[in-house]
């Protein structure tokens, strides 16, 4: 018969609560277990004492027995020290943006690079025109404000 050392949900509706049992790896999860070895409550602050109890002794016995824990419940034995850390992975395929997204990534990326083209042709632009010998314009030649008011004055 393989064993397994997992959680059982108890606790109501969204107000999760786990039993750490030994059970058949065929029965249900919140089925028919051998023995209850610990507690979970995920509801608690993650320093709390009292989100993970472990029987620290029975789960030694269980695992001599050739009991094996889940992926969760091993975290929290290699984390009391009854086991050692199991190794943990990542699923770096699911962290992955999806393909609407590296869509969208990659026309942000492009128009950052047509603008930054864009600014060095500017910067390049401007720094020509500077290098460029400066030629004085034309001095204009304004008329004397005085000039219409005379010949309103001669008018009347």
């Amino acid at each position: 018969m393989a064993l397994k050392i997992r959680l059982a949900r108890a606790g109501a509706k969204k107000r999760p609560y786990y039993r750490i049992v030994v059970a058949d790896a065929r029965a249900p999860r919140d089925g028919r277990f051998i023995e209850k070895v610990g507690t979970y409550n995920p509801m608690l602050p993650k320093d709390s004492e009292d989100r993970v109890k472990l029987v620290q002794d029975r789960i030694k016995y269980w695992i001599s027995q050739g009991a094996q824990p889940t992926e969760r419940v091993g975290i929290f034995l290699g984390k009391a020290g009854v086991i050692e850390m199991p190794a943990q992975h990542q699923n770096l395929e699911k962290a992955k943006p999806k393909a609407k997204a590296q869509e969208m990534l990659r026309e942000k990326e492009e128009k950052a690079k047509i603008a930054a083209e864009a600014a060095a042709e500017a910067a390049a632009e401007a720094a020509a025109v500077a290098a460029a010998p400066v030629e004085e314009a034309p001095a204009v030649e304004e008329a004397a404000p005085e000039a219409p008011a005379e010949e309103e004055a001669k008018a009347e």
